[in-house]
């Protein structure tokens, strides 16, 4: 009898403990627990799946936008005929990440919402105007 109760307690802990970390993420937007470092979620080439500029959808506008990330902290974006280089890396706990030298002019700090392997959410803000991106892989 004394070894079943154990048995259930430990049972109903690990259950607790999965689903605690389960609910746990840093990210607002992630629904999951990710075992990929997060490096290696945000390296890759995106492409977008939704842009909008202070909850106007202009996603149309942004077709064949693209953004590129490596795990050696380089940056690239392309649209249509502009392009840019730069670096970037994870700020504030990995929360943020910052975008720098962009064709060595400017900086711009991203706030994630969700990084997964298939998704990369973000927003940035430009003044009082919030710019969110969901990008998925090209």
């Amino acid at each position: 009898m004394k070894n079943s109760w154990k048995w259930a307690l430990g049972l109903m802990v690990s259950g607790l403990l999965v689903l605690g970390l389960m609910s746990c993420s840093q990210y607002e937007d992630n629904e999951s627990v990710s075992l990929v470092s997060k490096t290696e979620r945000i390296s890759q080439a995106w492409r977008v799946q939704s842009y909008s500029v202070d909850s106007l959808v202009v996603t149309p506008l942004m077709v064949g936008y693209k953004e590129t990330f490596t795990k050696e902290g380089s940056y690239s974006f392309q649209w249509e005929l502009l392009g840019g280089t730069g670096s970037w890396a994870f700020q504030n706990g990995s929360a943020e990440v910052k975008i720098t030298n962009v064709n060595n002019v400017t900086s711009r700090t991203l706030t994630i919402l969700r990084l997964e392997t298939g998704a990369f959410w973000y927003y940035y803000m430009d003044g009082d105007v919030r710019t969110e991106v969901h990008l998925i892989p090209q």
